[in-house]
């Protein structure tokens, strides 16, 4: 799979105005924060949650914050995103790079992988799976979306990347 849509989906979300990027750097996700890093346009935390306060303290500018971080980071934030995006109606993107979907992967990954659309429908997020084709569709769904709410778009990581 060619990653390089990732820096278009950088620079269109760029355009439509997200200018606070903020996680915890994952290789899945690798040519959508080297684009971030080029723009100086990001934030790089070492937690999960920790990206996400930030962002919700950046989301009573008015701007929309795109949170970025690997789907067992995701898992770890889950108390975060419930208690604090939730419960204030954050309007936060989610781009959570998912690994393990695929049982090839390495252990680590295969059970986080497994349940990672179960937690998200637990958390009743509204999600979307990116994909070559799909990303322009998907980053208008989002940016629609958190004029309401919060929404994760998910990236997979192929094993040939």
């Amino acid at each position: 799979m060619n990653t390089t849509y990732q820096k278009q989906i950088f620079n269109y979300l760029y355009k439509k105005n997200i200018r606070d990027f903020l996680g915890v750097p994952d290789s899945t996700l690798k040519q959508f924060i080297d684009c971030a890093i080029k723009k100086k346009k990001i934030i790089i935390t070492t937690r999960e949650e920790e990206a996400i306060g930030i962002a919700v303290g950046m989301s009573l500018s008015g701007f929309i914050p795109l949170v970025f971080m690997q789907n067992a980071g995701f898992a770890n934030s889950l108390s975060t995103i419930t208690s604090l995006v939730q419960m204030y109606n954050t309007p936060i993107i989610f781009f959570i790079g998912w690994r393990g979907y695929e049982k090839k992967d390495a252990p680590e990954h295969i059970k986080i992988g497994k349940i990672q659309p179960d937690l998200i429908r637990s958390l009743e997020l509204k999600s979307k799976v990116v994909t070559e084709k799909n990303w322009k569709k998907c980053c208008d769904w989002a940016l629609k979306t958190t004029k309401k709410q919060s929404c994760v778009l998910i990236f997979r990581r192929l094993l040939d990347e």
